[in-house]
């Protein structure tokens, strides 16, 4: 029963080897924006992000600090009064302190809040940029994938003119037993068919260097024999590259607009709460020269007048750096709305080559089945047949690559827009 099962399992793995794989678009791309290493970067972003807002919050915990002296002094403060009835001890030179201070923050003008919304804002303009490049990655599955499928195409396409010359040849035989041609015709079609399988040869090193590309972008392992899924317009992306951009530049000016907040926060005064205790010689009483405890506490404030000095070309670099970023977004808007021109134009320029191409496919094929018909009869030569076989493959090819190209503008298309948005 092992044996069977065994056997079973092992025909199943042959069978997979021998029909191929079966890979659609959906899953290249899928799977290229999950193990691309630059995709792991908009969690460390956020992470990073994170831990930065956490860090500044910390501002509002009681900061500690503990400190310590040792000092020797040349002189100490003398107090001597005239017949005074008592003496005034003075101070010793050997001084000593610890002490501890306690900080606490209750008004920052709001600097910390301004902060922690920069390194929000910097963690979605990194995120957008990471997605603007995701984007980019995409369009490069999708050249690699619909150039293999193109080369399937042409590929299988060969196998049409191979059978076609291997008949031509099958009624020339036939015709040279009978004396009626000389060899040398039968030879013409033979190196045309040599010539057909070195083009195959080509083409499946073509289709086996861009499955290689798709292999490790997708970190896949795709075998020789796996079929693309042709793949379908309506299932494209949701946010097209305008969509991204547009994000990026939305989070590129809040990232001005809250550098703006954080100038004009250092402007404003700023207060704490503080205490400090503490053991040396001499405590807070100078004129007792003995090792004591002692404490100060109270409410400090501070107000850095020299901000105001930097103001002002701080806050003229901000907008200049806003000036910067509308004129690169207007005119990524322009050169955008060009390329969807241009695509929509391409797009119906193809549909009425391929309208003409197949009616010019159906044409030739009837030229080439005559032509047949008139090889067998004798009426022409093997040339005659080859040219027409090579015609009907040249129309073939021809509609075949604009069907790929039109696919490509709209796929393009839809990766430029995204998918329009219902109403």
């Amino acid at each position: 029963m092992y044996l069977k099962l065994l056997s079973f399992v092992f025909f199943l793995f042959i069978s997979s080897l021998v029909t191929g794989q079966v890979f659609t678009l959906q899953q290249a791309e899928k799977r290229a924006l999950d193990y691309y290493p630059i995709a792991k970067l908009k969690k460390n972003y956020r992470e990073v992000a994170d831990l930065n807002r956490s860090s500044i919050s910390k501002i509002w915990y009681p900061q500690l600090n503990a400190g310590g002296q040792a000092t020797y002094q040349s002189d100490v403060t003398k107090i001597s009064i005239p017949n005074a009835p008592f003496v005034v001890e003075p101070l010793s030179k050997e001084q000593f302190k610890f002490n501890i201070d306690v900080n606490q923050m209750i008004y920052d003008g709001g600097y910390s809040k301004a902060q922690q919304e920069i390194a929000s804002v910097n963690a979605n303009v990194e995120e957008a940029k990471i997605e603007v490049e995701l984007h980019r990655l995409r369009e490069r599955i999708q050249q690699l994938y619909l150039g293999t499928i193109y080369l399937d195409q042409l590929i299988h396409q060969l196998s049409f003119v191979k059978n076609d010359l291997e008949q031509g040849i099958k009624k020339m035989n036939a015709q040279l037993e009978g004396g009626v041609v000389y060899r040398s015709s039968v030879d013409v079609l033979k190196a045309e068919i040599l010539k057909t399988e070195q083009r195959e040869i080509e083409f499946q090193a073509s289709r086996a260097t861009y499955i290689g590309a798709l292999a490790i972008l997708t970190d896949t392992i795709l075998n020789n024999n796996v079929v693309l899924e042709k793949p379908i317009y309506s299932t494209g992306v949701e946010i097209g590259l305008m969509g991204l951009q547009s994000t990026l530049f939305s989070s590129q000016k809040s990232m001005v607009e809250k550098q703006a907040d954080l100038i004009r926060s250092t402007k404003n005064p700023k207060a704490n709460l503080f205490a400090q205790g503490g053991y040396g010689r001499p405590g807070l009483n100078m004129l007792k020269n003995e090792f004591d405890v002692y404490g100060i506490g109270g409410i400090r404030f501070n107000w850095s007048l020299s901000n105001f000095y930097t103001n002002k070309n701080e806050k003229k670099l901000l907008v200049i750096s806003r000036q910067n970023i509308l004129l690169q977004e207007e005119t990524f808007n322009k050169n955008t709305k060009v390329q969807a021109d241009q695509f929509e134009k391409e797009i119906i320029k193809l549909k009425a080559l391929i309208e003409k191409d197949e009616t010019i496919v159906g044409l030739r094929k009837a030229i080439k089945e005559a032509a047949t018909a008139q090889l067998e009869a004798g009426v022409i030569t093997s040339n005659d047949f080859l040219r027409e076989v090579n015609a009907e493959d040249v129309a073939r090819q021809t509609l075949k690559a604009h069907e790929i190209q039109l696919l490509q503008a709209e796929l393009q298309l839809n990766m430029l827009i995204g998918k329009p948005t219902k109403k």
